[in-house]
């Protein structure tokens, strides 16, 4: 989740790691389909992964596109850390119209591959392309979840969208960010063997976050994400109305923003927790880095996730996590280990981990360790080279099939 409008700095990758091009494969022509780039002020998780990992990409010599929409501001084109942004269609018509802006203003252009980041509504783009391959990047399915963002109908339109997954996409590789998404897919019918699991990677700055100089403040808990219905940021918000009666000083940090933001702060003043919820919206990177590392307990009581990266990052400061028992989550948190996983909408559960870590020192430590070790084997280079080895299977089942 994108938190800093700082994210658009530009990637730092030492030499040393490079990645060697394959046999057969010299530099390749990447054409990348998302909702939106890393510049949009709505951006989120989805594309701070796809940033963090065609940048590296482009730094390591290959060509990268990347074709999406437009927000208010924007230029249509520009270069943005070594990717070739073209911005087409609005914000709402988007998804539905690519394959029009892919042969209007793409068609002519030799790419090697497309990849389509499934973001919420599907391209469809094997129905519309004959050439080059599609890939698949998919960070987690909505089912159900529709119903909570929006009105039935168009609800029911984009679960039923969803559906076709399995047929439309079933000659493409399928790169997903967690083991629950792979299992969601195959329980719909797309072959395990075509889905490649690549978890999301860590900023430099975040792996290598000092210590708050002061220490944690006491009884502080942090949520880091965008406000929106499916993260129950309600549930949250309720749940510390219980922890307060047990211990007094419990606060909420709640960092980012979103357009349930006013709803949730009508709620906190409604319960009487004015002065113990602080929404603090968007901050930079390093302020993120320095509000994480004060805390003593991470929530995340989301409906699904694609992975939790916002839940690694507060790993990676020291914070162990208590988090729903739901897709995505469930990957991101060993429970016992490094956080505690709670039944999805158990307010009194969530309550209760949370009392139970604020609480109890040795055991939120001994978690804050484990939490940290886990954390150092998630970075944004394993993502690319990762990403780079299933684009040239991609390709090279192509050229075999051709």
């Amino acid at each position: 989740m994108i938190l800093a409008r700082s994210a658009t700095q530009a990637v730092r990758i030492p030499a040393t790691q490079a990645v060697p091009r394959r046999a057969g494969f010299g530099q390749m022509r990447i054409l990348v389909i998302n909702w939106r780039d890393i510049r949009n002020p709505e951006a989120g998780g989805a594309e701070v992964h796809l940033h963090e990992t065609f940048s590296r990409i482009a730094e390591w010599g290959h060509q990268v596109t990347l074709l999406c929409s437009r927000f208010p501001g924007a230029t249509e084109s520009e270069q943005v850390d070594g990717i070739e942004v073209i911005r087409l269609g609005g914000k709402w018509t988007f998804n539905l119209t690519v394959p029009w802006h892919y042969r209007r203003r793409l068609s002519h252009r030799p790419f090697d591959v497309v990849i389509e980041d499934i973001n919420k509504i599907p391209a469809l783009l094997p129905w519309f392309l004959n050439a080059p391959p599609v890939m698949v990047l998919l960070h987690h399915l909505f089912g159900t979840t529709f119903y909570r963002e929006i009105n039935p109908v168009l609800a029911t339109c984009l679960y039923f969208m969803e559906r076709l997954i399995p047929r439309v996409y079933r000659h493409c590789l399928f790169e997903v960010v967690s083991e629950s998404t792979r299992d969601e897919l195959v329980r719909m019918g797309v072959a395990a063997d075509r889905i490649s699991v690549v978890h999301n990677g860590l900023d430099a700055g975040i792996i290598d976050a000092p210590a708050a100089p002061d220490g944690k403040d006491s009884g502080l808990v942090i949520y880091l994400g965008r406000l929106k219905k499916y993260k129950n940021v309600d549930h949250l918000i309720q749940a510390m109305a219980i922890v307060r009666e047990k211990i007094p000083d419990a606060r909420l940090m709640i960092v980012g923003g979103g357009d349930r933001r006013r709803a949730l702060e009508s709620l906190a003043q409604s319960m009487g927790l004015g002065d113990v919820v602080h929404f603090t919206g968007y901050v930079s990177e390093e302020e993120k880095v320095r509000m994480l590392t004060r805390a003593e307990v991470a929530a995340y009581p989301s409906s699904k996730e694609g992975w939790g990266i916002t839940v690694i990052e507060a790993n990676a400061c020291g914070v162990p996590v208590v988090a729903t028992r739901v897709p995505g989550l469930r990957d991101a948190v060993v429970d016992g280990e490094t956080g505690v996983l709670v039944p999805l909408g158990d307010r009194k559960a969530m309550a209760r981990a949370l009392i139970g870590l604020l609480r109890d020192q040795e055991e939120r430590e001994r978690l804050a360790g484990n939490a940290l070790e886990r954390s150092r084997r998630y970075t944004w280079e394993n993502t690319a080279r990762q990403t780079l080895r299933v684009i040239q299977r991609s390709i090279g089942e192509s050229t075999d099939a051709a």
